[in-house]
């Protein structure tokens, strides 16, 4: 996919749908921690991670990267829009603390395939006026930057289109999950591999959700995780996946001809169906744990 990237795609072209949430304030780090999946305590200032968002029942109701960028300053970023209500939400569970809950639209989100200039690993580099971050691996670099919205221009109609599924399709390869809507409280952490992505603790204390995250954890119950397909018809996240005209599992998230699945953890080599077409097992990348 990288590897002959049309014209439009030099550079840092914006990715459309990834929208900001700040929260500022002494107890912005705080307040974070007590509300998603990952240990934001213990990250590093000027550092980032994955993180997640969970119902009580400890569902997923979003996947994102979660930056702490000062002590008082904590920056999220949503690959999949709908950061307008999820913002809105939060603002509910503020009550006394110190911090405001803030959509930034001042700020847009931009990505290269390509290796970043400084940034490394969970390492942000600040450059002016915004950050970069380290986004892929050696078998698939990627940079993410952030900055004024003015800094990245829009480009048409088409080429965004394309970037933006060319880097979901990046994203599905690496297992991170992209949650449309009819997703979103659907799955577990486990069942969406935030595992492999270092999206969760199980040590940290209280947090919604957390209870049957860990219960699953620690009582090895989890029976199902995503599995990387290429698919040779159109699928749709919701979707069925047979084995043997067998209902095997759900697909989760889709980019192109790319899927990810959620199947169970011991199946046998037969091939599978999306619908009445064949799909393959494809392994998933590593190196985005953060």
């Amino acid at each position: 996919m990288p590897d002959n990237l049309p014209p439009a795609f030099v550079g840092y072209p914006r990715l459309p749908g990834h929208q900001l949430v700040s929260l500022q304030g002494v107890d912005a780090a705080a307040f974070a921690h007590a509300q998603f999946s990952s240990d934001v305590l213990a990250l590093p200032q000027q550092h980032w991670q994955w993180s997640a968002w969970l119902s009580a029942k400890g569902r997923t109701l979003a996947v994102f990267q979660l930056l702490r960028l000062a002590e008082d300053h904590v920056m999220l970023v949503f690959a999949d829009g709908d950061a307008d209500a999820t913002a809105s939400q939060l603002q509910r569970f503020v009550f006394r603390r110190k911090v405001k809950v803030q959509l930034r639209d001042d700020l847009a989100v931009a990505g290269a395939f390509t290796a970043p200039e400084a940034a490394t690993g969970a390492a942000i580099a600040a450059n002016a006026g915004g950050w970069e971050l380290d986004l892929g691996s050696d078998a698939l670099p990627r940079a993410l930057r952030i900055g004024a919205a003015d800094t990245f221009p829009a480009g048409g109609p088409d080429d965004d289109a394309a970037f933006a599924l060319a880097w979901r399709q990046a994203d599905l390869r690496y297992g991170l999950p992209r949650l449309e809507q009819s997703q979103r409280e659907v799955w577990t952490p486990q069942q969406l591999g935030l595992d492999r992505l270092n999206g969760y603790s199980v040590k940290k204390g209280c947090y919604p959700g957390q209870e049957i995250v860990a219960r699953t954890h620690f009582l090895g119950k989890a029976k199902r995780a995503v599995q990387l397909l290429h698919t040779r018809a159109p699928a749709q996240a919701g979707d069925g996946v047979q084995q043997d005209g067998v209902a095997l599992g759900t697909i989760a998230s889709v980019a192109g001809d790319l899927a990810l699945a959620v199947l169970p953890l011991e199946t046998s080599d037969a091939a599978l169906q999306v619908g009445d077409a064949p799909a393959q097992r494809i392994p998933l990348l590593d190196g985005l744990a953060r």
